[in-house]
């Protein structure tokens, strides 16, 4: 569904960096993305050895994303969020 690009973080301080790029599903490329992290953390972690990682997203609006193992195949992800769309589920 999209490209990831990612690579080690120390020289920023972070333990790894991102960029997520979907032009197929309209975009371009996506600010901060928690599901491409779910699919980052098993590799990182392999390669790092460290069980909880912090990584940055460095698109143009960037964001920090601290993902913490939670057992089993659920990951914790922490950061800020913005709401860019709400609405109210009618029955």
């Amino acid at each position: 569904r999209g490209l990831i690009v990612t690579a080690r973080g120390e020289k920023y301080g972070y333990d790894i960096i991102s960029r997520f790029f979907a032009p197929q599903l309209g975009i371009p490329e996506d600010a901060v993305t928690g599901s491409a992290h779910c699919s980052l953390y098993p590799y990182w972690q392999a390669k790092l050895g460290q069980r909880e990682l912090v990584a940055y997203q460095a698109s143009a609006r960037g964001g920090v994303i601290k993902m913490q193992p939670q057992g089993g195949d659920r990951l914790l992800l922490l950061g800020q969020a913005v709401t860019i769309f709400a609405g109210e589920l009618l029955l």
